[in-house]
Protein backbone atom coordinates (compact mmCIF):
# COMPACT_ATOMS: atom_id res chain seq x y z
CA UNK A 1 0.00 0.00 0.00
CA UNK A 2 2.51 2.06 0.89
CA UNK A 3 3.91 1.33 -2.67
CA UNK A 4 0.88 2.43 -4.16
CA UNK A 5 1.15 5.38 -1.93
CA UNK A 6 4.35 6.93 -2.92
CA UNK A 7 3.03 7.75 -6.48
CA UNK A 8 0.62 10.28 -4.95
CA UNK A 9 2.62 11.93 -2.49
CA UNK A 10 5.65 14.37 -2.96
CA UNK A 11 7.50 14.87 0.07
CA UNK A 12 7.45 18.13 1.30
CA UNK A 13 10.57 20.76 1.39
CA UNK A 14 9.52 23.93 0.68
CA UNK A 15 13.05 25.28 -0.04
CA UNK A 16 13.71 28.51 1.19
CA UNK A 17 9.34 29.25 1.48
CA UNK A 18 8.47 30.81 4.68
CA UNK A 19 6.11 29.87 6.44
CA UNK A 20 2.92 32.30 5.99
CA UNK A 21 -1.07 32.06 6.39
CA UNK A 22 -4.34 33.85 5.76
CA UNK A 23 -3.51 37.00 7.11
CA UNK A 24 -0.44 38.11 4.58
CA UNK A 25 -3.12 40.18 2.75
CA UNK A 26 -3.27 37.94 -0.19
CA UNK A 27 -5.26 34.48 -1.11
CA UNK A 28 -4.57 31.82 1.83
CA UNK A 29 -1.83 30.18 1.37
CA UNK A 30 0.41 32.56 0.26
CA UNK A 31 3.49 30.25 1.50
CA UNK A 32 4.97 26.83 3.09
CA UNK A 33 2.04 25.46 5.23
CA UNK A 34 3.18 23.06 7.85
CA UNK A 35 0.72 19.68 8.11
CA UNK A 36 1.97 17.80 11.17
CA UNK A 37 0.97 14.35 11.74
CA UNK A 38 0.96 12.45 14.86
CA UNK A 39 2.45 9.08 14.07
CA UNK A 40 5.03 7.45 12.45
CA UNK A 41 5.96 7.15 8.54
CA UNK A 42 4.65 4.67 7.14
CA UNK A 43 1.27 4.04 8.75
CA UNK A 44 -2.45 5.47 7.85
CA UNK A 45 -2.28 8.65 8.93
CA UNK A 46 1.07 9.54 7.64
CA UNK A 47 -0.01 8.06 4.27
CA UNK A 48 -3.38 9.83 4.16
CA UNK A 49 -1.89 13.04 5.23
CA UNK A 50 0.79 12.68 2.68
CA UNK A 51 -1.92 11.89 0.14
CA UNK A 52 -4.57 14.93 1.15
CA UNK A 53 -1.03 17.02 1.15
CA UNK A 54 0.08 15.93 -1.95
CA UNK A 55 -3.59 17.26 -3.64
CA UNK A 56 -3.41 20.16 -1.67
CA UNK A 57 -0.10 21.23 -2.71
CA UNK A 58 -1.54 20.52 -6.39
CA UNK A 59 -4.74 22.13 -6.24
CA UNK A 60 -3.34 25.39 -3.69
CA UNK A 61 -0.10 26.33 -5.48
CA UNK A 62 1.81 26.09 -2.57
CA UNK A 63 4.12 23.76 -0.55
CA UNK A 64 1.98 21.31 2.21
CA UNK A 65 5.10 19.59 3.95
CA UNK A 66 3.94 16.96 6.09
CA UNK A 67 6.07 16.82 9.62
CA UNK A 68 5.80 13.68 11.74
CA UNK A 69 5.33 14.26 15.34
CA UNK A 70 4.68 10.52 16.62
CA UNK A 71 3.89 10.07 20.16
CA UNK A 72 1.29 10.30 22.73
CA UNK A 73 -1.95 8.99 20.10
CA UNK A 74 -0.94 12.58 18.49
CA UNK A 75 -1.30 14.35 21.04
CA UNK A 76 2.12 15.95 20.34
CA UNK A 77 1.00 16.80 16.94
CA UNK A 78 -2.08 18.53 17.76
CA UNK A 79 0.00 20.67 20.71
CA UNK A 80 2.18 22.31 17.56
CA UNK A 81 -1.30 23.36 15.76
CA UNK A 82 -3.32 24.08 18.94
CA UNK A 83 -0.58 26.97 20.01
CA UNK A 84 -0.01 27.77 16.23
CA UNK A 85 -1.09 31.60 15.29
CA UNK A 86 -4.33 30.74 13.81
CA UNK A 87 -3.49 31.90 10.15
CA UNK A 88 -3.36 28.10 8.23
CA UNK A 89 0.50 28.31 8.73
CA UNK A 90 0.16 24.97 10.72
CA UNK A 91 -2.40 22.31 10.19
CA UNK A 92 -2.94 18.48 11.08
CA UNK A 93 -5.35 15.67 10.21
CA UNK A 94 -6.13 14.24 13.26
CA UNK A 95 -7.21 10.59 14.24
CA UNK A 96 -11.07 10.63 16.25
CA UNK A 97 -8.94 8.59 19.19
CA UNK A 98 -7.16 11.44 20.47
CA UNK A 99 -10.49 13.10 21.41
CA UNK A 100 -12.96 9.91 22.05
CA UNK A 101 -10.62 7.72 23.53
CA UNK A 102 -7.35 8.97 24.87
CA UNK A 103 -9.09 10.80 27.59
CA UNK A 104 -9.81 7.79 29.57
CA UNK A 105 -6.55 6.49 29.82
CA UNK A 106 -4.76 9.97 30.34
CA UNK A 107 -4.45 12.15 33.62
CA UNK A 108 -7.10 15.15 32.82
CA UNK A 109 -4.14 18.03 32.19
CA UNK A 110 -2.72 15.51 29.31
CA UNK A 111 -6.25 15.49 27.70
CA UNK A 112 -6.28 17.31 23.96
CA UNK A 113 -9.48 19.73 23.90
CA UNK A 114 -11.33 19.57 21.13
CA UNK A 115 -11.83 23.06 21.36
CA UNK A 116 -8.82 24.53 20.86
CA UNK A 117 -9.46 23.68 17.29
CA UNK A 118 -11.63 24.00 14.28
CA UNK A 119 -12.66 20.99 13.06
CA UNK A 120 -12.80 21.72 8.68
CA UNK A 121 -13.21 18.47 6.73
CA UNK A 122 -13.86 14.80 7.48
CA UNK A 123 -11.66 12.69 5.45
CA UNK A 124 -11.89 8.61 5.72
CA UNK A 125 -12.92 5.76 8.06
CA UNK A 126 -9.94 3.54 8.88
CA UNK A 127 -11.24 0.02 10.47
CA UNK A 128 -9.49 -2.24 13.12
CA UNK A 129 -8.84 -5.91 12.97
CA UNK A 130 -7.49 -8.12 15.05
CA UNK A 131 -4.46 -10.40 13.41
CA UNK A 132 -1.91 -12.82 14.45
CA UNK A 133 1.44 -14.19 13.53
CA UNK A 134 0.58 -17.95 12.45
CA UNK A 135 3.43 -19.36 14.30
CA UNK A 136 1.98 -17.92 17.33
CA UNK A 137 -0.22 -20.88 16.79
CA UNK A 138 -4.08 -18.71 16.91
CA UNK A 139 -5.86 -19.27 14.55
CA UNK A 140 -9.26 -17.83 15.42
CA UNK A 141 -11.39 -16.64 18.76
CA UNK A 142 -11.14 -19.71 19.89
CA UNK A 143 -8.02 -20.23 19.99
CA UNK A 144 -7.80 -17.24 21.72
CA UNK A 145 -10.39 -17.70 23.98
CA UNK A 146 -8.76 -21.00 25.40
CA UNK A 147 -5.32 -19.78 25.41
CA UNK A 148 -3.91 -21.07 28.87
CA UNK A 149 -1.01 -18.35 28.94
CA UNK A 150 -1.52 -14.77 28.80
CA UNK A 151 -2.17 -13.40 25.54
CA UNK A 152 0.66 -10.12 24.66
CA UNK A 153 -0.59 -8.03 21.70
CA UNK A 154 0.50 -5.03 20.47
CA UNK A 155 -1.50 -2.22 19.95
CA UNK A 156 -0.51 1.64 18.29
CA UNK A 157 -0.12 3.32 22.15
CA UNK A 158 -2.47 4.06 25.04
CA UNK A 159 -5.76 5.27 24.71
CA UNK A 160 -5.96 4.28 20.79
CA UNK A 161 -8.46 2.54 19.04
CA UNK A 162 -6.45 -0.48 18.88
CA UNK A 163 -5.82 -0.76 22.64
CA UNK A 164 -9.61 0.09 23.22
CA UNK A 165 -11.06 -2.75 20.47
CA UNK A 166 -8.70 -5.30 21.64
CA UNK A 167 -9.27 -4.32 25.12
CA UNK A 168 -13.02 -4.97 25.00
CA UNK A 169 -12.82 -8.32 23.10
CA UNK A 170 -10.46 -9.71 25.63
CA UNK A 171 -12.26 -8.37 28.58
CA UNK A 172 -15.51 -10.10 26.94
CA UNK A 173 -14.10 -12.76 26.30
CA UNK A 174 -12.18 -13.45 30.10
CA UNK A 175 -8.65 -13.96 28.52
CA UNK A 176 -5.82 -12.95 30.60
CA UNK A 177 -4.06 -10.47 28.01
CA UNK A 178 -1.99 -8.03 28.28
CA UNK A 179 -1.66 -4.98 26.43
CA UNK A 180 2.25 -3.58 24.41
CA UNK A 181 1.64 -0.27 22.90
CA UNK A 182 3.67 0.82 20.09
CA UNK A 183 4.21 4.52 19.43
CA UNK A 184 1.71 4.10 15.66
CA UNK A 185 1.03 1.12 13.14
CA UNK A 186 3.92 0.50 11.74
CA UNK A 187 6.26 -0.71 14.69
CA UNK A 188 2.85 -2.53 15.95
CA UNK A 189 2.60 -4.01 12.55
CA UNK A 190 6.45 -5.03 12.95
CA UNK A 191 5.99 -6.86 16.52
CA UNK A 192 3.15 -9.22 15.32
CA UNK A 193 5.29 -9.74 11.95
CA UNK A 194 8.58 -10.61 13.86
CA UNK A 195 6.68 -12.71 16.32
CA UNK A 196 7.46 -10.45 19.19
CA UNK A 197 3.71 -10.56 20.36
CA UNK A 198 0.88 -12.68 19.96
CA UNK A 199 -1.23 -10.93 18.14
CA UNK A 200 -2.05 -6.88 17.45
CA UNK A 201 -4.97 -5.14 17.11
CA UNK A 202 -4.37 -3.01 13.95
CA UNK A 203 -6.03 -0.65 11.14
CA UNK A 204 -6.88 -2.71 8.12
CA UNK A 205 -4.51 -0.96 5.73
CA UNK A 206 -1.55 -1.03 7.66
CA UNK A 207 -2.35 -5.22 7.61
CA UNK A 208 -3.90 -6.16 4.21
CA UNK A 209 -1.21 -6.65 2.45
CA UNK A 210 0.46 -8.75 4.73
CA UNK A 211 -2.81 -10.92 5.23
CA UNK A 212 -3.44 -11.28 1.59
CA UNK A 213 -0.30 -12.37 1.40
CA UNK A 214 -0.36 -15.51 4.41
CA UNK A 215 1.81 -13.97 7.03
CA UNK A 216 -1.13 -12.72 8.97
CA UNK A 217 -4.10 -14.37 10.09
CA UNK A 218 -7.17 -11.99 10.53
CA UNK A 219 -9.21 -13.24 13.59
CA UNK A 220 -11.77 -10.33 13.47
CA UNK A 221 -12.99 -6.79 12.25
CA UNK A 222 -14.22 -4.38 14.50
CA UNK A 223 -16.44 -1.95 12.61
CA UNK A 224 -20.60 -2.01 12.39
CA UNK A 225 -20.25 -4.83 9.39
CA UNK A 226 -18.15 -6.32 7.44
CA UNK A 227 -15.70 -4.61 5.76
CA UNK A 228 -15.68 -4.74 1.37
CA UNK A 229 -11.71 -5.58 1.51
CA UNK A 230 -12.04 -8.68 3.74
CA UNK A 231 -15.17 -9.71 3.09
CA UNK A 232 -14.03 -13.16 4.42
CA UNK A 233 -13.62 -11.95 7.99
CA UNK A 234 -16.38 -11.95 10.53
CA UNK A 235 -17.24 -8.57 12.77
CA UNK A 236 -16.53 -8.73 16.42
CA UNK A 237 -20.11 -8.62 16.73
CA UNK A 238 -20.85 -11.55 14.71
CA UNK A 239 -18.98 -13.88 17.14
CA UNK A 240 -20.78 -12.62 20.15
CA UNK A 241 -18.81 -10.20 21.18
CA UNK A 242 -20.18 -6.48 21.93
CA UNK A 243 -17.42 -4.72 20.47
CA UNK A 244 -17.22 -2.17 17.77
CA UNK A 245 -14.37 0.42 17.39
CA UNK A 246 -13.35 2.47 14.29
CA UNK A 247 -11.12 5.59 13.06
CA UNK A 248 -11.47 8.01 11.20
CA UNK A 249 -9.33 11.17 10.18
CA UNK A 250 -10.72 14.87 9.91
CA UNK A 251 -8.68 18.28 8.99
CA UNK A 252 -7.80 20.23 11.81
CA UNK A 253 -6.92 24.46 12.34
CA UNK A 254 -5.85 26.48 15.49
CA UNK A 255 -9.24 27.56 16.86
CA UNK A 256 -10.49 31.09 15.54
CA UNK A 257 -8.68 30.78 12.07
CA UNK A 258 -10.10 32.67 9.42
CA UNK A 259 -13.54 31.18 7.57
CA UNK A 260 -11.63 32.55 4.21
CA UNK A 261 -8.91 30.20 5.45
CA UNK A 262 -10.95 27.16 6.34
CA UNK A 263 -12.67 27.62 3.21
CA UNK A 264 -9.95 27.18 1.12
CA UNK A 265 -8.86 24.00 2.76
CA UNK A 266 -12.49 22.71 2.20
CA UNK A 267 -12.48 23.59 -1.26
CA UNK A 268 -8.52 22.20 -2.21
CA UNK A 269 -9.74 18.77 0.11
CA UNK A 270 -12.58 18.54 -1.98
CA UNK A 271 -11.04 18.52 -5.27
CA UNK A 272 -8.08 16.32 -4.17
CA UNK A 273 -11.08 13.73 -3.14
CA UNK A 274 -12.39 13.85 -6.60
CA UNK A 275 -10.05 13.02 -8.02
CA UNK A 276 -9.42 9.44 -9.91
CA UNK A 277 -5.65 8.92 -7.99
CA UNK A 278 -6.83 10.10 -4.34
CA UNK A 279 -9.97 7.45 -4.85
CA UNK A 280 -7.57 5.21 -6.24
CA UNK A 281 -5.59 5.58 -3.04
CA UNK A 282 -8.54 4.83 -0.86
CA UNK A 283 -8.85 1.80 -1.91
CA UNK A 284 -5.54 0.37 -2.25
CA UNK A 285 -5.22 1.40 1.47
CA UNK A 286 -8.50 0.20 2.31
CA UNK A 287 -10.30 3.36 3.36
CA UNK A 288 -13.37 4.16 3.67
CA UNK A 289 -14.49 7.97 2.94
CA UNK A 290 -15.68 9.89 5.25
CA UNK A 291 -16.15 13.50 3.73
CA UNK A 292 -18.14 14.85 6.10
CA UNK A 293 -18.55 18.73 6.85
CA UNK A 294 -16.44 20.11 9.77
CA UNK A 295 -19.94 20.47 11.76
CA UNK A 296 -20.81 16.43 11.23
CA UNK A 297 -17.64 15.51 12.12
CA UNK A 298 -18.15 17.02 15.72
CA UNK A 299 -21.42 15.70 15.97
CA UNK A 300 -19.72 12.01 15.78
CA UNK A 301 -17.10 13.05 18.01
CA UNK A 302 -19.44 13.55 20.11
CA UNK A 303 -21.51 10.24 19.89
CA UNK A 304 -18.90 7.78 19.85
CA UNK A 305 -17.02 9.74 23.29
CA UNK A 306 -20.17 8.84 24.95
CA UNK A 307 -20.66 5.07 23.66
CA UNK A 308 -17.08 4.29 24.38
CA UNK A 309 -17.42 5.67 27.67
CA UNK A 310 -20.51 3.53 28.67
CA UNK A 311 -18.62 0.68 27.09
CA UNK A 312 -15.62 1.48 29.65
CA UNK A 313 -17.91 1.33 32.41
CA UNK A 314 -20.11 -1.63 31.40
CA UNK A 315 -16.87 -3.93 31.22
CA UNK A 316 -14.74 -2.17 33.62
CA UNK A 317 -11.97 -1.36 31.32
CA UNK A 318 -8.69 0.60 32.42
CA UNK A 319 -7.12 2.12 29.36
CA UNK A 320 -4.42 3.72 31.57
CA UNK A 321 -3.23 0.71 32.79
CA UNK A 322 -4.18 -2.45 31.13
CA UNK A 323 -5.05 -3.98 27.31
Amino acid sequence: AATAAAGLVRTGGGGGESSTGGGGGGQYPSGTVEMYVGASAGGSSDLISRAVSKGLSDNLGASFPVINREGANGALAAAEVANATPDGSKIAIQNASLFTITPMAVAPDEVTNLDDFDVVQGVSRDDYVLVTNPASGYRNLDDIRNATSVVRYATTGVGTGAQLSAALLFKTSNVNAQAVPFDGGAPALAAVLGNQVDAASIQVGEAIENIRSGKLTPLAVFGPDRIEYLPEVPTAKEQGLDVEVTQYRFMTVPKGTPQEVKDRLIEGMKTTFSTDGYMEFNKQNSLTPMELSGDEVVAQLQKDKQRYADLVAQYDVSLSNEG
